[in-house]
Formats: C-alpha cells, structure tokens, sequence
C-alpha cells in the first residue's frame, strides 16, 4: 500500500508545543483516500491535527481507525509526525474509514463509504480523553455526526469547558437541518465556505438576503462568537456578535497544483491565532496565505516539515 505522508519520518517542527494551554481536539474522521494509483490518509480533523502539530499547538486527533492496514498507517503516521494519539481509538471489526475516488475529465468523484470505524467513536473513551486532556478548543464537523459518533461528540463537550469551533464541510447525503442547529448550537466559531452558508440558510429558512445578513442571523440565533466565511481565490471574511466585519482580499493562484483541504489548512491556522491571540486581521491574513500555499502543492498535508519552516520564522512561533 502506497500512502504519501505517512511512511515518511518527517523532521522534528522547528517549534516546541505547548502543552495543555493550546491543546485542541480534533474530533472526527480519519480516513483513507483511495485513488486508482495510490491511497492518500486525509479527512478535515486528521488534516487540521498535523499543521497544528507541525505550527507547534497541541492537536489530539479523536478518531477510530480499524486493525487493518491502513489503521497502522494511520498510527504510524501520527507517531511520525509527533501527534499525540490518546485520542486514536482502535476498532476490531470495521475497517478504516475509506473514501474511493475516481478521476475523471470534469474532476474527481469521491464515493465516501459509510459504517466505517469513525462513524463509531466509543463515547465513554471519547469522554475519558476529553477530561484528560483539558483541551482549550474542540474541532469538529458533520460527517463524523453520520453514525454513532454523534453521540461521543456529545459526550467529549459536555466534559469539556473550551472554545469549540466548527467546521461545517457539508457532505451529502449526511446533511439534515437538526443536526446543523445541534451543531450551531454548540460551536463558538463556525467557519464554512459561501456556498454553503446559502445552503444553511436555506435548510435553516434563514433571513438575510445578502451573505453579511445570514451570517448574522446565525450569530443571532445560535449565540455564536462569530461566522467565519471563506471565499476560495477571493479570499474570506468574518462576521463578530456585533456586526463588525474584518475582511482578506483575494490574490491570484499561478501555480495552482491541488485545491485539496485549503479549508482545512485555514481552519488550521484561524484556530492557532486564536490560541495565540493574534489581531483578527492578523488571524484571517495568514489563514488565507496558508491555505494559498496549500494550493500550490499536492496532496493535503505536505509531507515535509519545510513546508512550514517560512510560516514559523514570519509568524514568529
């Protein structure tokens, strides 16, 4: 089996984590994805854990893998890359979770399977973890919310007091209007992209006839710190409880190789500057410089530390 990124020992980040005080659980899939000639690991929590680690915070990847083949990659990987893997639960009877893609002229087509090892995530052990580990902010999304997972998510933030960001990355055909009030509920930073803040107002039967008024409708009615909206090439925005809008602008791709989680190295880093506590503009620039860099090599996660050393001398890390 060949997986980019995870046979490889990668140099040690040029930056020491923090312990504890920028902890951040990422709860949710873990999986592989298998292309006709190579099986790359990704899924967004898997992804948003290793820049984390590699930025030098304290990811703990909150995921259920199976005794199978790319299980042990996916463990290997995370021990290469210096992931914490208390969260990394291990599942006898079902496989690693699997998304089979097949490339075609109008792009790639990804068949996702269902009643993979995430989608069963022991809520008891998710819980235990949770307490360990006093983390300052929770990641997650929807698809992990498809099976039986749903209810270890619910079980990791009633034992947890911190920050909790959600990332939407709406997947159909696991899309349903109670589990996106659920989610909103719980979040204190939503982040998602414009087309699907259009679909959530329309699931949600939100007011708002510009993008600005329905995000802040769901501020309003889901007592969210802010909606952070992503705009691809054009850039990103956010929207606070008071209506404040801070904006990046967007710059061209040239060198555009692979859109492959962008969203995910954005939620990466919008997620560290808030654990640092960088200005706000500050925080959506750098996110959005990231995510561009992201585009211009391929696959989701480098599989070298290089990639990050420029981000750690300017950002001062």
């Amino acid at each position: 089996m060949n997986i980019p990124n995870a046979g490889r020992t990668m140099p040690q980040p040029g930056v020491a984590p923090h312990p504890h005080a920028q902890s951040v659980v990422a709860f949710g899939e873990a999986l592989v994805d298998q292309f006709r000639d190579r099986t790359v690991l990704g899924g967004a929590p898997f992804n948003v854990a290793c820049h984390l680690g590699a930025l030098g915070a304290h990811p703990v990847l909150m995921t259920r893998a199976g005794k199978d083949a790319p299980g042990e990659q996916l463990q290997q990987a995370m021990s290469e890359r210096g992931l914490d893997r208390r969260g990394l639960q291990r599942d006898p009877a079902r496989p690693t979770g699997r998304v089979k893609v097949t490339e075609t002229a109008a792009g790639p087509v990804f068949d996702i399977l269902s009643d993979q090892a995430y989608d069963h995530i022991h809520a008891g052990l998710a819980r235990m973890v949770g307490l360990l580990v006093h983390p300052e902010m929770v990641y997650f999304g929807t698809l992990a919310q498809r099976g039986e997972s749903r209810r270890a998510l619910r079980e990791l933030l009633g034992a947890v007091d911190s920050h909790v960001f959600l990332d939407l990355n709406l997947t159909d055909p696991w899309v349903d209007a109670d589990m996106l009030r659920w989610s909103l509920r719980q979040a204190s930073v939503a982040k998602l992209n414009e087309a699907e803040l259009t679909r959530v107002g329309h699931l949600l039967a939100l007011d708002g006839a510009t993008p600005e008024a329905r995000a802040g409708v769901l501020v309003s009615d889901f007592g969210l710190e802010r909606v952070v909206v992503t705009r691809g090439a054009a850039g990103a925005w956010t929207l606070d409880t008071d209506g404040r809008i801070e904006s990046v602008a967007g710059q061209a791709l040239p060198n555009l190789v692979d859109r492959a989680g962008a969203g995910d190295g954005f939620a990466a880093v919008f997620i560290l500057g808030t654990l640092r506590g960088w200005p706000l503009a500050d925080r959506l620039a750098r996110a959005d410089a990231f995510a561009r860099a992201l585009c211009q090599i391929r696959g989701a996660v480098p599989a070298m530390q290089d990639f990050y050393t420029p981000f750690i001398r300017d950002w001062q890390l």
